[in-house]
């Protein structure tokens, strides 16, 4: 067995722990991820577009950096028991193969592509949680194939907050919590900040592939005055999400209906037993107690989680900004094309 003085640098046992703690303090800055990694996930969601794809993320957690070095999918299969266990065994698998070849193989994190930024979910949310189990600081990278085929690279690092991670372990998501803790559905998910670095020998070999022409196809579609398709399926999901948000408030209607049902029965109860004990004091009886545990109108009513609601307002403000986007885009082009026209 190493030396843990050794292992430390030459430092203590309590020191190296000491050090390891302030490491795990510093709140992560930014995601520093291959140019290889994501061609790799880039490539993998485009190729099986419109259909959602999953795979893990390996690096490297140093300090507020997380470094994603490299990346591998999972494969594609039915969802039931039999293929969880297959999935598992893949991965471990991969994780091993990679290890035999001197690749880096930590997890730290997940990524999956998208439909038009739909990826605020609850499975999300709990996937996260099973990989706060295990892993310190992870991320999930989501890729939107349909944004940025509009001439943006929708290439998004996320994780959860904190407060809001406290939480939801503690089945805390009322709204007396809530306001307690001041949390609101901003409060969710944090945005991490992405870096993409390649090492000098790629960054040669990419300057060599470069293309003598500046403009491309590519560049020219930019161009294109059409973006009907896109705002459409925008506002279809966002009137999705709205029913879906009226739904939540239904709920929490019907609760509070309900709890006021219920603090009626109760106060009329207790109206009525202390008329009675009244009645029982002038006869020089014991009174009875005016609170009864088995009566089913004192038995609390569960407040539904606000997770729902949270999440699905969270969606509708990605489909906002997604429309004021791709509208202020349409604009430029509008009065650019304008402008061409006239001279």
């Amino acid at each position: 067995m190493a030396n843990p003085a050794l292992a430390a640098g030459g430092k203590s046992f309590l020191q190296a722990m000491s050090t390891v703690t302030e490491e795990a303090a510093v709140p992560l800055r930014v995601v520093q991820m291959e140019g290889l990694a994501v061609l790799k996930i880039i490539k993998r969601c485009e190729e099986f577009a419109p259909a959602l794809v999953t795979g893990q993320l390996l690096g490297l957690d140093v300090g507020s950096v997380l470094e994603v070095t490299n990346c591998f999918p999972f494969p594609i299969r039915e969802d039931d028991e039999e293929a969880d266990a297959d999935g598992a065994n893949y991965q471990l698998e991969m994780m091993r193969c990679l290890r035999e070849v001197n690749v880096d193989n930590n997890t730290v994190g997940w990524y999956q592509s998208c439909l038009l930024g739909s990826f605020q979910t609850v499975e999300l949310i709990e996937t996260f949680m099973n990989y706060q189990e295990n892993i310190r600081r992870c991320v999930c990278i989501v890729y939107d194939p349909s944004r940025s085929s509009q001439g943006v690279l929708a290439l998004k690092a996320l994780k959860l907050t904190d407060s809001f991670m406290d939480l939801y372990r503690n089945n805390g998501l009322t709204g007396e919590k809530l306001r307690e803790k001041k949390l609101s559905w901003v409060d969710i998910f944090e945005e991490i900040p992405i870096k993409v670095s390649n090492s000098a020998l790629v960054s040669a070999f990419m300057k060599e592939l470069e293309p003598e022409s500046p403009v491309s196809q590519c560049d020219f579609d930019r161009l294109k005055l059409s973006t009907a398709p896109f705002m459409e399926r925008n506002l279809e999901f966002m009137i999705g999400c709205m029913d879906g948000l009226s739904s939540e408030q239904n709920k929490f209607q019907y609760y509070y209906r309900n709890l006021g049902r219920q603090q009626s029965q109760q106060q009329a109860w207790l109206q009525k037993r202390r008329q009675e004990n009244m009645s029982r004091k002038a006869a020089g009886e014991e009174p009875l107690p005016e609170e009864d545990p088995s009566n089913p109108i004192f038995k609390p009513l569960p407040e539904p989680s606000r997770l729902e609601g949270y999440l699905v307002t969270n969606q509708i403000s990605s489909y906002c900004n997604h429309i004021n986007g791709v509208a202020g885009q349409s604009f430029n082009r509008l009065y650019l094309m304008k402008a061409l026209q006239e001279d």
